[in-house]
């Protein structure tokens, strides 16, 4: 064998390989681009850039009453026109309008409630508490205003009044406690302003999502977007029935609790 030729081919072999490995090493270790890097953008150094001005809010206005021009009368002191008796014998609404402008509860007639149906809403309410202050407790300037005629927000006389926390004023009927008690003296008027968001059912009438409810009382927040159990039982657990709009209910509770200045706005 001639060893002059065979050498430099294993040589010139051992130095290809070389090579190879050397190349795949080098292959192996690029690194990979990074496809998930953000670009940085421009700084914005226009203050238009960020304006928007479309759609255009539409304008509210208020009447002497400070009612919004979008809101739907309930009560402004002349009828009830737009109430009815949950008493199927009743036919009109039989509660007393005074001559303030105001309504109160006759008690032993029954609730009334809206003629409409409402869904999510703001809602404002002002009442007054009896001003001949009788009993204790829960007999003391009782009703209640009903929320798609289920889901009851308490009113009652809690100025130096105790009663079971989950039923004073603006308590969510024996679920939820309101944060602060801002009842003023019986003398003055109350000012509940409620906003409402209806539950949700699916087609076979499951609850997929709760009401929620935010309350404030005479300017305070009380309810911060508390959620809704179920319907207000007053002996035991809450309900949870598939339901659409409904009307809103003020209840009858035997007190002659006042009421004035009723509106909503649908959400």
């Amino acid at each position: 064998m001639n060893t002059k030729f065979i050498l430099p081919l294993l040589a010139s072999g051992l130095i290809l390989s070389c090579n190879t490995s050397t190349e795949k090493n080098t292959e192996e270790t690029v690194p990979a681009t990074d496809t998930t890097a953000v670009v940085e953008e421009a700084p914005i150094t226009d203050p238009e850039a960020t304006e928007v001005w479309e759609p255009e809010p539409e304008v509210v206005t208020f009447n002497e009453n400070g009612v919004p021009s979008d809101a739907i009368v309930l009560f402004n002191g002349e009828n009830l026109d737009a109430w009815e008796s949950t008493n199927d014998s009743i036919v009109n609404a039989p509660w007393a309008i005074n001559s303030d402008g105001s309504m109160t509860v006759a008690g032993g007639t029954g609730d009334i409630q809206t003629k409409e149906s409402f869904g999510d809403i703001q809602l404002h309410v002002e009442w007054r508490a009896p001003q001949v202050v009788e009993g204790e407790g829960q007999g003391r300037g009782n009703s209640g205003i009903f929320l798609q005629d289920r889901y009851e927000v308490q009113v009652l006389d809690s100025y130096d009044n105790r009663t079971y926390s989950n039923g004073q004023a603006t308590a969510i009927y024996k679920q939820s406690i309101p944060l602060v008690n801002a009842t003023k003296a019986p003398s003055e008027w109350q000012a509940y302003d409620i906003i409402y968001h209806q539950p949700e059912f699916d087609a076979d009438g499951k609850k997929t999502k709760s009401a929620t409810v935010t309350v404030l009382h005479n300017g305070v927040l009380v309810q911060d977007h508390v959620e809704i159990q179920g319907t207000t039982e007053y002996i035991g657990k809450p309900k949870n029935e598939a339901h659409g709009e409904a009307p809103l209910k003020l209840q009858d509770h035997g007190n002659p609790v006042s009421y004035r200045n009723i509106w909503v706005r649908k959400l």
